[in-house]
């Protein structure tokens, strides 16, 4: 139903149009306005489609992180467009993959799986609303709710149990003097596995006693180390390593890079000869854990912030970017930490 505007509205029109400079001809001469032409939209991809365009957006260990769960929701949606797959059909899927979760020493019961399906899913829809193809009002993704997590068993080791689980890896194996660096570089610098692997010889400062970590989300920092550390990182280098200093710098006796296997190997070994690693599943993040409360505990929350590498963001970033440390203070929590001086301790 539509009703005839009155005098008032009418004169209105007129004084802005006067105002613009247009008139009022030029309006019917111009016909209405144009409409969205649907052949000019962006066709929507299937799931098949979607899956290589955005694996190659992302760094190798993301793309390879969420392959498996991409891989069940092609096999699940495959040639369906994107737009058509619903919230309750997503969170069935990832209830799927909870059930079906490869049993493993530190499974939750497939809750972890169920997460990681949904953040594989979440990324696909989060780029093809960056793409233009899809409304975040009509993303799917966005209203599956994630498990919620379980807090973790991890905590730090006391000294008695660490110096057992050391003695084992050094008396141990068919390469303890490997595992005991390897072992000594996580409890120093509390770092992830994937900073130890990619640790090359480029990245040994020798004259600041200091490696270079790349870790997750392609995060870089400089971490201090002990001298005695950085002695035994370059001898390993200079004995075992290829000549490249971009090459990888752990590895075998006989040349070969070691890989996150290494790391299976040694834990193996610690829980069959220690009752309580056995029983609390220890794996080389126990490291971390154990380091940084140290760390927290004796030189405060900046630092142990900065010796972790924790990036400065969610909630309590206002307060973080006021007690943030660097990397003198960390070197001063690690000369207190090893006994011995350090070139950047304050």
């Amino acid at each position: 139903m539509t009703t005839s505007a009155s005098p008032q509205d009418l004169e209105t029109a007129r004084l802005l149009l006067n105002r613009l400079g247009v008139d009022p001809a030029e309006l019917l001469a111009a016909g209405p306005p144009p409409q969205d032409d649907p052949s000019r939209r962006k066709p929507m991809p299937t799931i098949r489609e979607w899956i290589p365009v955005v694996a190659a957006l992302l760094s190798p260990s993301t793309a390879a992180s969420y392959g498996s769960y991409w891989a069940k929701a092609e096999a699940a949606w495959g040639d369906r467009p994107m737009d058509t797959i619903t919230a309750t059909e997503i969170k069935a899927q990832s209830e799927i993959a909870r059930a079906t979760a490869v049993v493993r020493r530190n499974s939750r019961g497939g809750r972890n799986a169920a997460e990681n399906f949904i953040a594989a899913v979440r990324c696909l829809y989060k780029h093809l609303e960056n793409d233009g193809r899809l409304d975040q009002h009509r993303n799917p993704a966005r209203r599956v709710t994630k498990p919620r997590r379980n807090a973790s068993t991890r905590r730090a080791l006391p000294n008695a149990q660490l110096s057992e689980l050391n003695d084992v890896v050094a008396s141990t194996g068919d390469d303890p003097e490997l595992d005991a660096l390897l072992c000594r570089t996580h409890e120093e610098t509390a770092c992830r596995r994937g900073g130890a692997l990619a640790l090359r010889p480029r990245d040994l400062d020798r004259r600041q006693c200091a490696i270079r970590l790349r870790e997750k989300g392609e995060t870089e920092r400089w971490q201090p180390v002990s001298p005695t550390l950085m002695r035994h990182l370059i001898a390993h280098g200079e004995e075992r390593g290829c000549g490249d200093p971009d090459g990888q710098l752990l590895r075998y006796a006989n040349g070969n890079p070691i890989t996150k296997r290494r790391y299976d190997y040694i834990f193996r070994r610690v829980r069959a000869e220690l009752e309580w690693a056995r029983a609390l599943q220890v794996s080389a993040h126990w490291f971390r854990h154990t380091t940084l409360t140290w760390v927290e505990r004796n030189f405060g929350i900046g630092v142990a912030r900065a010796y972790a590498g924790h990036a400065d963001t969610g909630s309590d970033l206002t307060t973080t970017s006021y007690v943030k440390a660097d990397i003198t203070e960390v070197a001063a929590a690690l000369a207190a930490l090893t006994g011995e001086p350090h070139p950047l301790a304050a």
